[in-house]
């Protein structure tokens, strides 16, 4: 069975949430000049450009650098920056087997890098091949993960969001706190 064309076991997923956005919770912090809160953020998740000069680097290797990334915006997370695929170093990455699902964007398909010294970094990034129609333009963007390699966003570093499962990128301008960390599985 299903409603508007999204299967029940899809719908009851992107319901199940309490927070989406319309209010802040009580333990939210409040965002100072500049801030944005991941409070704020809505759900189902809004995209938005980013012209900001990205770069994803192991060392001196640049796996990733661009002015045209998208930012995936959702309730509770730090946001998601992804990356076209023609600003990737193409001879870095490497596709992996293995997949998850996320209720709003569709199935992830992951990425590993190989350096030219033969260093390997497993399921450090991840994209998606096949979105559901609303993230279609995300196709093939792909995004990687703050804890396993170095990001920055107009020259800060990014921290990782918490928890190690979700790759938000927490900057200095955006505030929680943050899905991931102890307690918030239901956020």
């Amino acid at each position: 069975m299903s409603r508007g064309g999204v299967p029940d076991w899809l719908s009851r997923a992107r319901s199940g949430w309490t927070w989406t956005g319309a209010s802040r919770p009580p333990w939210a912090d409040d965002p100072g000049p500049g801030q944005e809160s991941v409070w704020d953020y809505p759900r189902p998740p809004r995209l938005a450009p980013d012209t900001r000069h990205i770069i994803v680097r192991d060392g001196d290797h640049i796996i990733a650098e661009t002015r045209r990334a998208v930012r995936v915006l959702e309730t509770a997370s730090p946001p998601t920056v992804y990356i076209p695929r023609s600003d990737v170093d193409d001879d870095l990455i490497q596709a992996e087997s293995g997949s998850s699902l996320c209720e709003w964007k569709g199935p992830a398909s992951y990425w590993n890098v190989v350096l030219p010294d033969g260093t390997r970094h497993e399921r450090v990034g991840w994209s998606y091949e096949r979105p559901f129609p609303e993230f279609a333009s995300i196709r093939g963007y792909l995004s990687f993960y703050p804890a396993r390699l170095a990001c920055a966003i107009d020259g800060e570093l990014v921290t990782p969001q918490p928890g190690g499962f979700y790759g938000g990128w927490i900057t200095s301008e955006v505030i929680g706190p943050f899905k991931g960390a102890p307690g918030s599985s239901g956020w």
